[in-house]
């Protein structure tokens, strides 16, 4: 038994799109992306990708288009596959929300085992990730980095993927870096989700009216149009998924009984896009504690996962019987 992550071994093609002078979108067909910011002293990288040999590979592409080394990293929220690659760049600093450094205190190691399991071509060179990333720098609400005379505005924008999600916001070029608040052609992991923030937070994105944006999966987005057709694709599916586990737990549903008529009622719409088969029993088990009154995640360990995925993969019992 494994994961449907672990059949997931085609390497994917890397895109490095400029969005404006000075602004790059590290992309690569639905896997983790990375945003570059030029500046007059240095480059500022929002998310690390997963391991410091991967980050050779952003600044690879970064020495193409400036000899500045990386001074600044920002995390968009605290998953490994974002940012234990932190340790390979030069950074002087290493920024994100308050509330995600509490995410790496409460479930950080919890989180980077679990993570390295699920999806091992996504941490290539993982013997070399030194462990866990921890900030120099955190924030309440908002802060701002003045590069020269450039405006970058880091945001912790609201709950939805977690609950420490931040975005970075260039007001004067209107280009957001989204981290996972919104996915483009890419299924949204809501393991760690709060469902019934999520579609207030895309409001606030919606409301920052961004006309380039780097979703956290997905092709970079270079006009208003598909920039509304990803908040869109991501609000469509975070609501249909919640709205089914409410009708799951009002019925007294079981989690297996969710997760089969939420299999059927999505596949259609969404198991075209990336990592939808691995995504949906974390995805589910999510929205059932949440629709059954479980506020704050439960922390999602390697023998959770697999207990859970062979329970609905395969129709194993689970040890607690899906209680909470």
């Amino acid at each position: 038994m494994s994961f449907a992550s672990t059949q997931d071994l085609a390497e994917k093609r890397v895109s490095f799109d400029e969005l404006g002078p000075g602004l790059y979108a590290y992309t690569a067909e639905g896997d983790p992306n990375s945003g570059v910011i030029l500046g007059p002293e240095g480059v500022v990288v929002v998310d690390a990708q997963a391991t410091p040999l991967m980050a050779r590979d952003v600044q690879a592409r970064i020495a193409t288009v400036t000899p500045l080394p990386v001074k600044q990293v920002v995390l968009t929220h605290y998953h490994a596959v974002r940012v234990l690659g932190a340790s390979g760049y030069p950074a002087h600093s290493i920024l994100c929300s308050e509330a995600t450094r509490a995410l790496i205190v409460e479930r950080g190691a919890q989180d980077m085992d679990s993570e390295i399991g699920r999806f091992p071509r996504l941490f290539r060179g993982r013997e070399t990730i030194p462990g866990l990333t921890w900030p120099t720098h955190t924030f309440e609400r908002r802060m701002t980095l003045w590069l020269g005379e450039r405006e970058a505005q880091v945001i912790h924008i609201g709950r939805s993927h977690t609950a420490g999600d931040t975005v970075v916001w260039l007001p004067k070029e209107r280009v957001l870096f989204a981290g996972d608040t919104v996915e483009f052609g890419a299924t949204p992991y809501c393991g760690d989700a709060h469902f019934a923030d999520w579609p207030a937070t895309l409001a606030a994105i919606r409301a920052l009216n961004p006309e380039k944006l780097v979703p956290g999966r997905g092709a970079a987005l270079l006009n208003p149009q598909d920039v509304a057709e990803a908040l869109h694709q991501t609000e469509s599916y975070v609501t249909d998924l919640f709205a089914l586990a409410q009708r799951a737990v009002a019925k007294g549903w079981t989690l297996k009984q969710l997760y089969d008529e939420a299999m059927a009622a999505l596949r259609p719409k969404y198991g075209h896009w990336v990592i939808f088969e691995h995504c949906m029993p974390f995805n589910v088990s999510r929205a059932f504690d949440e629709a059954s009154g479980i506020a704050h995640p439960r922390i999602w360990t390697a023998e959770r996962d697999l207990e859970m995925w062979r329970a609905l993969e395969q129709g194993a019992p689970m040890k607690s019987a899906e209680a909470h």
